[in-house]
């Protein structure tokens, strides 16, 4: 496995497949449109990195930052966890089937992007805008949810169960089927979501607004 970051920055190659830069340093690099599926970029620093269009297919970003960094790749099956995403770009990203099992992505901008059966136990969303987001199927069990926007989010399926979502807005979501068993929804914003065959049993529904 090649190990240079010195091709990054000479952006001489066609594509880096399966390159290992565990652990290193590419804070702020230049990433846009790069095959970087299978890489392996276990605690990698890519803060304030542009990965826009880059492919990440299958790639090991366990422990990695992406602290601000603009995120809008594709992801898909890529190994998340523990990731820190905080603040990071990432709409319309391709995340299907993704494990961002204790990932960090506070404040992160994933409006639009695709999440079906992605593994998202754990995860901290405070604030996140994941407005129209595609939730199907995903596990969102044990999240942090809290104030984050879910406005119009398809989480048909989704597993939420004991999932925080204080003052979050689920108003036009698709929650059909979805599990929010023992979910924290104290002050949350319902109004208008489609509750076809949502189990909420044990859930807080104190000041929960579920009618607009």
């Amino acid at each position: 496995m090649m190990k240079n970051i010195e091709i990054l920055k000479s952006r001489q190659f066609d594509h880096l497949r399966g390159v290992d830069l565990e652990e290193q340093d590419l804070s702020g690099f230049n990433l846009r449109g790069i095959d970087l599926a299978g890489a392996n970029l276990v605690g990698a620093n890519l803060s304030g990195s542009q990965l826009e269009t880059s492919r990440l297919e299958g790639a090991n970003l366990l422990g990695a930052s992406l602290y601000q960094a603009d995120a809008r790749a594709s992801f898909l099956g890529a190994n998340l966890m523990q990731a820190d995403f905080t603040e990071a770009d990432l709409r319309g990203s391709n995340l299907r089937g993704a494990n961002l099992m204790g990932a960090t992505l506070q404040q992160g901008v994933l409006s639009g992007a695709f999440l079906s059966g992605a593994n998202l136990m754990g995860v901290n969303l405070q604030g996140a805008d994941l407005r129209g987001a595609d939730l199907r199927g995903a596990n969102l069990s044990g999240a942090n949810l809290s104030g984050a926007d879910l406005s119009y989010a398809d989480l048909q399926g989704a597993l939420l169960t004991e999932a925080n979502l204080e003052e979050t807005n689920l108003s036009g979501a698709n929650l059909s089927g979805a599990n929010l068993v023992r979910a924290n929804l104290l002050c949350a914003n319902v109004g208008d979501a489609k509750l076809d065959g949502t189990l909420l049993t044990g859930s807080c529904l104190t000041g929960t607004r579920l009618a607009s």
